[in-house]
């Protein structure tokens, strides 16, 4: 009886640990590729649907997640103590906010995508820096301005806000120059 209780509770334990991990290495493509395959196919699969190639993606997600799986933006705190909820709704690989995430699901019909899903992350990724292309002309391999219009939305991003932002600017050339060490890694790899 205490053997069947603790492999109950063996099972249950497992079942709640998790979620696949992301990747030991955040800093070559090959790497990150070779230990989670199923990254790289979400992508490319993006990438074919939507025309972003797997790079900008990459460096994209690595900078809103590390890749992991089920990311939320830190709490806030009233007097440093007291806990006010989180900063935003941002949930998963594409720390994706609620409202985009359902824009996304009506446009593309997928009432059943989830933002800690790989695949489902990597297409709303695609989708959404695909917009960026057609309503905003940055082009799809330009790293630093589709982190811009997606940290920013398409509206700030038109309107400029990411200017007054220092450390954001900062970031999203970060984010493009991750891209580019990815791209040659790309190449290198496959």
């Amino acid at each position: 009886m205490k053997r069947a209780i603790f492999l109950v509770l063996l099972l249950a334990l497992v079942a709640c640990g998790g979620g696949p991990r992301p990747p030991r290495s955040l800093d070559n493509a090959c790497l990150i590729i070779r230990e989670r395959p199923d990254i790289y196919r979400a992508m490319r699969s993006a990438e074919r649907e939507w025309g972003i190639p797997i790079h900008v993606q990459l460096a994209t997600m690595h900078q809103e997640s590390r890749f992991v799986h089920d990311a939320r933006p830190p709490h806030r705190y009233t007097l440093g103590v007291i806990p006010r909820g989180r900063q935003s709704s941002a949930l998963g690989y594409s720390q994706a906010l609620d409202g985009t995430w359902d824009d996304y699901r009506d446009a593309t019909r997928n009432r059943g995508a989830r933002r800690t899903n790989i695949r489902d992350a990597a297409d709303f990724m695609g989708w959404y820096m695909n917009h960026s292309v057609e309503r905003l002309g940055i082009a799809p391999d330009d790293a630093r301005n589709q982190y811009l219009a997606y940290h920013e939305g398409w509206g700030g991003y038109s309107r400029g806000s990411y200017r007054a932002k220092s450390w954001l600017l900062s970031v999203a050339s970060r984010v493009d120059d991750r891209a580019e060490r990815y791209e040659s890694q790309l190449a290198g790899c496959r």
